[in-house]
């Protein structure tokens, strides 16, 4: 997240507030206007210092850990009122990213959360770090799923689990899935077969 705000930062002539914990890169002004936060320092909780940075109009804001129902709220609120937000979740798919965010919320909630989430989510990334085969370093493998009106509909008729099928099939707007991740790894030889198999979502894929 840190090269994306640093590319922004290089880009646009925006605001940009991020909420760490605890701060580990220290941006520079470029062209953005950059304020970091550090909880525990600047602020007791994510949730608290994402509401207060709604107060500072801010184009972007960072938030280093969705880890409560409150912060995720706020978060939703920032990217329904025209804030580019960034959030990590520790999470193993796209799907699952979705499907953490919605159930957080009450029961009675989740249906009007499904419609905001499928209204204002962009893109998902998801990162492992994977042996080369060299063993001496680490490869990344991700999944990579872009809101297209096929993801949105499906986050609001509570389909998640058919995302995957939609991401590997558009490769042509930048998708992919974990399993085809790690056989790009292998077709450059990355990674051995081995490995990729550990970390295989389907380790059918590797079959064929």
């Amino acid at each position: 997240l840190a090269s994306i705000v640093d590319k922004i930062n290089i880009d646009k002539a925006w605001h940009i507030i991020t909420l760490e914990d605890p701060i580990e890169y220290i941006h520079q002004h470029k062209k953005s206007v950059i304020n970091q936060r550090e909880i525990g320092i600047n602020s007791q909780s994510f949730a608290q210092a994402l509401r207060a940075s709604l107060r500072e109009d801010p184009d972007v804001i960072l938030v280093g850990e969705m880890r409560d129902l409150e912060t995720m709220s706020n978060a939703l609120t920032a990217a329904e009122t025209g804030h580019l937000v960034f959030a990590t979740l520790h999470t193993r798919s796209a799907a699952q990213s979705v499907n953490r965010v919605i159930d957080a919320f009450p029961a009675g909630q989740q249906e009007q959360v499904r419609i905001q989430f499928a209204e204002t989510i962009q893109m998902v990334i998801s990162q492992f770090l994977v042996p080369s085969k060299s063993s001496t370093s680490q490869c990344l493998a991700c999944e990579i799923m872009v809101a297209n009106p096929g993801i949105r509909n499906l986050i609001r008729e509570h389909k998640t689990y058919q995302i995957s099928t939609i991401i590997e099939s558009n490769g042509c707007l930048g998708m992919q899935t974990l399993d085809q991740s790690l056989k790009s790894l292998i077709t450059h030889r990355k990674i051995d077969l081995r490995i990729a198999k550990r970390y295989a979502v389907d380790k059918s894929y590797f079959s064929h």
